[in-house]
């Protein structure tokens, strides 16, 4: 029986797909997995744990690094709320260029007005404050061209905007589903001159945070809309702030609210709602799901933000299923090798990955495994868990 601890409220959707094999619970207790989407999580105090799902994209709520040393594969679910970001993207974008939000109180005022006369006259009179611009022929700088990013690129691209995409290190996967009217850019800066509305979609790491600051903002165009829908930090928000009070921002939009923020008339805050669909969820849910169901049962990773792709799922003649975590260093598989074949073991199929801070192997048997041998696989230095799969035969 495997355990699964929920740290917070999960579809349903996603955990009914949880066998018969599984318990999932929401209280403390020794967990073989965690399921989490926005709970703090400190690795240090789940000493069982072998994998931590989380239901979403970001993963700055877990501590990687404990995680990574202790053996547990850490997991997120990218693109599973990529449509509910890129919609509201949209939306904020649409709101503040026709000042939807400044209307909306403006008509609040109008509350208890008798007569539709002078209403209509107070409508007509005050409607001119409101006026806004369109998208269409306006230039969209899209930083981050993962799923998201894509996403939000090509409707730019259906509104009629011009649209300039820039990431370091773009997938062949994601490039392959922008348009091809996308102008790509391998330059920050030039991105963020050209732009009137800029659109980030970048983790939170120490090469993005504050990526755009002074230094950038001094760059922009006057009135540029600034839209951050991906991690705070990564624009500085003091330096967005002195920008916006100089003129030179006419709005930023952010799903993070802070003291700071709050209540500057041209700063436009979410309180976090870029993946709060009833749709999203539930991707996020049903991704997150799979991924501990094939890692607890065959060791098979994927989406992982801290071991490398392994998705090798075992023969049917496959009897035992060793895995072999490790830190990255020289001679790892001669020594793991080295204790297989000491116990007299024939290796049906070895697979080993790395990326380059962990080291994943998986060595598939077609009997079962001697005492002594999971026992002196730990022991090797730099070897940080061992994990022994059992498939009976059929």
């Amino acid at each position: 029986m495997y355990r699964i601890q929920t740290l917070n409220n999960i579809s349903q959707q996603g955990l009914k797909l949880f066998s018969d094999a599984y318990s999932v619970s929401s209280e403390a207790g020794p967990a073989d997995a965690l399921l989490v989407r926005s709970a703090l999580v400190d690795a240090d105090n789940y000493a069982a744990v072998q994998c931590i799902a989380r239901a979403g994209a970001g993963v700055n709520n877990i501590t990687l690094d404990k995680a990574t040393e202790k053996g547990i594969c850490v997991f997120n679910t990218p693109g599973a709320n990529a449509n509910a970001v890129a919609e509201l993207v949209f939306i904020m974008l649409g709101m503040v260029a026709r000042n939807v939000h400044h209307s909306l109180a403006f008509t609040q005022t109008l509350v208890g007005e008798d007569d539709d006369k002078v209403l209509n006259e107070k409508v007509e009179k005050g409607k001119s404050r409101f006026a806004g611009f369109e998208m269409q022929g306006k230039t969209l700088a899209v930083i981050g061209l993962g799923k998201i990013g894509v996403l939000v690129a090509n409707a730019g691209i259906s509104r009629g905007m011009n649209v300039i995409g820039y990431d370091p290190f773009p997938t062949v996967t994601n490039v392959h589903q922008l348009s091809s009217r996308v102008e790509l850019s391998h330059k920050l800066d030039e991105v963020i001159r050209a732009a009137d509305v800029i659109s980030v979609h970048v983790p939170l790491s120490e090469h993005t945070k504050n990526l755009i600051g002074a230094k950038q903002l001094e760059t922009l165009r006057d009135g540029v809309i600034l839209i951050n829908y991906a991690r705070k930090g990564i624009y500085d928000d003091a330096a967005v702030l002195k920008a916006v009070d100089a003129g030179k921002v006419q709005a930023y939009i952010t799903d993070f609210p802070s003291k700071a923020l709050l209540g500057k008339e041209k700063v436009v805050t979410t309180p976090h709602l870029g993946a709060s669909t009833a749709e999203s969820e539930e991707n996020c849910a049903v991704m997150a799901v799979k991924q501990i169901r094939n890692y607890l049962e065959y060791g098979v990773v994927n989406n992982s933000v801290n071991f490398p792709v392994v998705e090798v799922f075992p023969q049917a003649t496959t009897r035992t299923r060793i895995i072999v975590i490790n830190r990255d260093v020289p001679n790892m598989i001669a020594a793991i090798t080295q204790v297989v074949g000491a116990a007299g073991l024939n290796i049906q199929s070895f697979t080993n990955e790395s990326n380059g801070k962990v080291g994943y192997n998986i060595i598939d048997l077609e009997q079962e495994l001697p005492a002594g041998v999971e026992a002196a696989l730990s022991a090797i230095d730099n070897v940080i868990r061992v994990r022994v799969l059992l498939f009976p035969g059929k």
